[in-house]
């Protein structure tokens, strides 16, 4: 009976605590091809589990598209000298990456960024330029 009623009250409490688990961007993008697209810095969300890049793309007939590039870990951009100050609204970027599995969500795998004004950039595995 103790054993029971123990098992019930854990379970009820560890119920209420979120889970938070990583996914398989695989599931999400098209890993095997890559995009690159030009478009100036809306909001960078530097906040776990991924940090967004949201930016504006001009699209074939000049109207502004709306993308979220989801980039990796801030933990991990930190240790790479990625800050939240690195971009802000306004930079001009071009961002490589592996597009969204639905095209309508203008969603991309951020796997490169490049900041036009000064040359800035990052790809990949931390490989950081000035």
């Amino acid at each position: 009976m103790t054993r029971t009623l123990l098992t019930l009250v854990l379970g009820t409490v560890l119920a209420g605590v979120p889970v938070y688990a990583h996914h398989s961007f695989a599931a999400y993008y098209n890993e095997s091809q890559s995009i690159s697209l030009e478009g100036t810095i809306h909001e960078f969300q530097y906040k776990s589990p991924h940090a967004i890049v949201v930016f504006n793309v001009a699209d074939s007939a000049g109207r502004m598209q709306k993308y979220e590039a989801e980039w990796a870990n801030p933990n991990r951009l930190q240790r790479q000298g990625i800050t939240t100050n690195t971009l802000r609204p306004g930079d001009v970027v071009v961002v490589t990456g592996s597009p969204g599995r639905v095209a309508s969500e203008n969603k991309v795998h951020l796997k490169g960024i490049r900041r036009m004004s000064d040359g800035w950039s990052w790809g990949g595995g931390g490989r950081r330029r000035r």
